[in-house]
């Protein structure tokens, strides 16, 4: 087991690229074996207290896991450390202002889309045009990535449902859009 392999609190790595361009020097060898297929780091539960914990959803699905366990508790971080990786109130953070649930974009935001855009937008990437949850969490990171490249001012992140993987995707995102 290992720490993930980008600077702390920054945009996760789902390339071998996206790792040189955060460590650089750091990391003398990378081992490259294509990109993240699943796109979201590991779901991590609590088990130390009286019932299972959500600590941070991930690619494996709230409702896979309750299968299991039965339902989740919400996580009570306290106010030390994090009880989990990720859990940090601004995380996954790009260096441009995020603006999420939007469904009108500014002349000067990129747009991180889920389905079908808005008209007019400019420079947009889109996580599923089929509005695919799947899609959307191998794409987000890479995705994100780009758009904190581009020459916009801002990163407007359309809406997405807040369901199965859709929680884990919305969980990066508030803490990415979280400005201090």
């Amino acid at each position: 087991a290992a720490p993930s392999a980008n600077p702390s609190g920054t945009v996760s790595p789902t390339t071998a690229h996206h790792v040189e361009a955060g460590l650089g020097k750091a990391a003398p060898m990378i081992l490259d074996g294509g990109p993240a297929l699943l796109g979201l780091e590991s779901t991590i539960i609590g088990l130390s207290g009286e019932h299972p914990e959500m600590l941070r959803p991930g690619s494996v699905t709230r409702d896979e896991i309750e299968k299991v366990t039965g339902p989740l508790q919400a996580a009570h971080d306290t106010q030390g450390a994090p009880l989990a990786p990720g859990r940090l109130h601004r995380h996954y953070a790009t260096t441009k202002p995020l603006r999420l649930n939007a469904t009108v974009i500014a002349a000067d935001e990129a747009l991180l889309a889920f389905g079908s855009p808005p008209p007019g937008a400019g420079i947009t990437l889109n996580l599923s045009k089929g509005a695919s949850l799947v899609e959307a969490a191998a794409n987000l990171f890479a995705m994100l990535r780009a758009l904190d490249a581009s020459d916009a001012r801002a990163i407007a992140v359309m809406p997405i449902p807040d369901e199965g993987l859709g929680e884990a995707i919305n969980d990066r995102l508030a803490r990415a859009a979280v400005r201090e």
